[in-house]
């Protein structure tokens, strides 16, 4: 068992040019996780919405990007600096950032609170792209670039300040004496959590697409369009996956530069053993391994990875990970037949409930005491607390932004309907039987 650092008040603990290079260098490649996830999105929805689909991904992290430089950062706070808090039971409860807009004064920030900065911009575009994929085929462009703001503006960086600044997730420790406090280093919760309750949200504001569940009670099988970029995206994606999870480790864990190794193999032994149960799973259940829901399982292993590589041993990464790779199938699909959830990309489960998985594995292999409680305490206010919100502030936007695309758009298509041609024109979209 690797033995877990102190929970972080203030970034790397080295000012040293060498661990500024690394963090930086890490971060510079890990928006290779943003390239993977567009291509998965695209490729796991119908033809002829995948040039809207693509454009989607970019928009987003683009308006990710800028909100969250204008006002996220403000709200998620400084690193080192405590925000706002208020006192109930004797106890501090710092609940929201008391950073500057507008990016104030970051380039004269210590080195440690702007490679924190980038972290968190990275993070804040990767938890927007995740309900973009659940809403595939029906969501409308200006619609996910009005979910994103909502979300970069404040539900990422409230959490982000609860978890990876000095909030009172992160303060468990010193407020009840609950292990080392709550424990996200990589962002199954502030991202994979947080995205798999938002597409769950948007899913349901939404609704399935149309002809996915006809009266007859039964599911009708859409399929992604391009299995292969599935499959690309999840082999680029764990490039950026490993140096995320060693960027989060060092940043938010102090890890010592001599543990990141062993999280970079934990996050890959992790995303192995997914997907091997997952192969296994579908060639049991239907004869043959299905391509599509084994990404799914490499992604979950991956998303799992997130909430604990940093602090377990290699035989605990695969029990993670095989255990994500088990659930993620068979959680698909009860809930799309059993609870008529259409979600085109899979990302409710696999990251959300990867995500859940890994902060509770978290707990459970962990050496401190009272540290599964803490990874309890953030589990339960995800979903007693920011799933509500998050739904309450997109059934508001709803109302103003329109989520779901008119039947005619639905019917010819995205690109068609919103961007005026099609992602292959060379080839006939033929249309669905549930239009005619």
């Amino acid at each position: 068992m690797i033995g877990m650092p102190p929970p972080a008040t203030g970034g790397i603990t080295s000012n040293s040019d060498s661990v500024f290079v690394l963090t930086l260098a890490l971060l510079l490649i890990a928006p290779l996780i943003l390239a993977g996830l567009a291509l998965i999105n695209t490729g796991l929805g119908r033809s002829r919405s995948a040039a809207q689909a693509l454009l989607g991904n970019v928009a987003i992290v683009s308006v990710a990007a800028i909100v969250f430089a204008l006002v996220g950062a403000a709200v998620a706070g400084s690193l080192s600096v405590a925000g706002h808090a208020f006192h109930l039971a004797g106890k501090s409860w710092d609940w929201i950032g008391s950073g500057s807009l507008l990016l104030g004064g970051f380039g004269s920030a210590p080195a440690h609170e702007q490679l924190g900065l980038l972290f968190e911009l990275q993070a804040a575009a990767f938890a927007a792209l995740i309900p973009w994929g659940s809403g595939a085929d029906r969501l409308r462009l200006a619609a996910g670039c009005a979910l994103t703001a909502v979300l970069s503006a404040l539900v990422f960086p409230l959490t982000a300040h609860w978890i990876w600044g000095s909030g009172w997730l992160a303060q468990l420790d010193r407020n009840f004496s609950l292990g080392a406090g709550f424990l996200d280093p990589g962002g199954a919760a502030t991202v994979h959590a947080l995205g798999g309750l938002s597409a769950l949200a948007v899913v349901w504001i939404a609704g399935p697409r149309r002809g996915k569940f006809p009266r007859e009670g039964l599911s009708t099988a859409m399929p992604g369009h391009q299995v292969v970029y599935v499959l690309f995206g999840s082999l680029l994606s764990l490039v950026g996956w490993l140096a995320w999870n060693t960027a989060g480790a060092i940043l938010w864990l102090h890890a010592p530069l001599n543990t990141l190794p062993v999280d970079a193999v934990n996050t890959l032994l992790s995303a192995a053993a997914a997907l091997l149960a997952t192969l296994l799973v579908t060639r049991i259940r239907f004869g043959k391994p299905d391509a599509s829901l084994c990404a799914n399982g490499w992604l979950a292993g991956l998303v799992a990875s997130t909430g604990c590589a940093a602090f377990i041993t290699p035989g605990d990464s695969i029990a993670v990970g095989m255990i994500a790779g088990v659930v993620t199938p068979v959680l698909v699909e009860v809930l799309e037949l059993a609870l008529s959830i259409d979600d085109p990309s899979g990302a409710i489960t696999v990251h959300g409930v990867a995500g859940l998985w890994g902060l509770l594995a978290g707990g459970l292999f962990a050496s401190q005491p009272g540290q599964l409680l803490a990874q309890l305490v953030g589990i339960a206010t995800l979903l007693g607390f920011v799933l509500p919100l998050v739904y309450l502030f997109f059934a508001i936007l709803n109302r103003l932004v329109p989520f779901r695309v008119d039947p005619d758009g639905e019917r010819i298509g995205m690109d068609l309907h919103e961007l005026g041609g099609g992602a292959y024109p060379e080839f006939v979209i033929h249309r669905d039987e549930s239009y005619r």
